[in-house]
């Protein structure tokens, strides 16, 4: 079976043997080469070319957004932005997915045995999803040979009996990542000003989804944020899950608000897709209409099917626009998708549903 070849491109010497050998440990990757700069990697793609590269944003002589916009306008080849939490560096990641990048994560640091073993995972899987994106190259992705168990939504909202519904409006829930970035903008940017409430899961580190939801915010007519724990949800406004941390749909009386919360990676992810769907399905029953869009894994999936067996409308993205089709194929798999339907068409959809 192949492996995935990975070049890492950074300018710290243990940044590039830290992901070396986290990304070597799995059978299913090998890294092979790493660069102390774009010049460096730009003299090692003229021999070789990787499947993935993984990308530091500020470095010396050319820095990685530069590089980047060179890279795509002369051979495209999948990015992964490998980025620090600093202001700066978290706008230009924002901007590296405009610019072509697939997936962001940030640089693996030495912590505790938890943090460690999470940030291996990530970076895994998010070299895993980029190798997918690679046009007209199918892989079979290999798990890593030793990983923390795959969890489900169970141990953050445990599964319990819907609550009894009252006059409540309706609200839409949606599940997105790798390509959901660029998914979500053509999304949100088609919404009416007085849309239905909107909750969202896209899979980002901590830190970049407040920027990410700014720069929509900037875009779109309707009102776009990052979560904060007890927010009502209102019309013409989307809340996006903070980064690393879980997001739920609660309801007091009629009115919904979302509960944002530490916990566990639930199907290898934090936020996770089958959290908010969970928690919509106790919540908000056939008062949901929920979409899951672009991205690798099944996250997801399960919590859709409990949206569908309670009465809620969903929706999955169609294999002709994702990025990647893993997560709504996988959700149609579990029998929890009503329609399945392109990008451009799901707000409309979305919003028409709602009434």
């Amino acid at each position: 079976m192949k492996k995935i070849r990975v070049l890492v491109v950074d300018d710290s010497a243990v940044v590039r043997q830290t992901l070396e050998d986290i990304l070597n440990a799995d059978p299913g990757i090998e890294v092979m080469a790493t660069a102390a700069d774009p010049y460096v990697a730009a003299q090692r793609l003229k021999t070789e070319i990787p499947d993935v590269i993984t990308l530091d944003i500020e470095m010396p002589r050319m820095d990685g957004l530069t590089f980047l916009k060179k890279l795509m306008s002369q051979h495209p080849i999948p990015v992964v932005i490998c980025s620090s939490v600093a202001d700066k560096g978290t706008d230009n990641a924002i901007k590296a997915l405009e610019y072509g990048a697939v997936e962001i994560i940030t640089k693996p640091k030495v912590g505790t045995k938890k943090f460690l073993e999470e940030s291996s995972i990530r970076l895994v899987d998010r070299v895993k999803a980029a190798a997918m994106v690679k046009p007209g190259k199918k892989r079979t992705v290999v798990e890593p040979l030793k990983v923390a168990p795959k969890l489900s939504a169970d141990v953050v909202i445990p599964m319990g009996k819907p609550q009894p519904l009252g006059p409540t409006d309706k609200v839409c829930l949606v599940g997105a990542s790798t390509g959901g970035t660029e998914a979500l903008r053509v999304f949100l940017e088609a919404l009416p000003p007085n849309c239905p409430p909107v909750a969202i899961v896209q899979h980002m580190p901590e830190h970049f989804t407040a920027a990410f939801a700014n720069r929509l915010n900037g875009i779109c007519k309707i009102a776009v944020k990052e979560a904060v724990d007890g927010d009502q949800m209102m019309r013409g406004q989307a809340l996006i899950a903070p980064g690393d941390k879980h997001m739920l749909l609660k309801r007091v009386g009629n009115r919904y608000h979302v509960e944002v919360k530490q916990g566990p990676l639930v199907s290898r992810h934090r936020p996770s897709v089958d959290v908010l769907f969970r928690s919509g399905a106790r919540y908000g029953g056939a008062n949901v209409v929920a979409a899951i869009m672009t991205g690798m894994g099944d996250d997801g999936a399960k919590g859709m099917k409990e949206l569908y067996d309670v009465g809620a409308f969903t929706i999955a993205q169609d294999e002709a626009s994702c990025v990647v089709f893993g997560m709504p194929q996988e959700a149609i798999k579990h029998g929890g998708v009503h329609k399945v339907m392109t990008l451009t068409g799901i707000a409309g959809e979305m919003v028409r549903m709602c009434g």
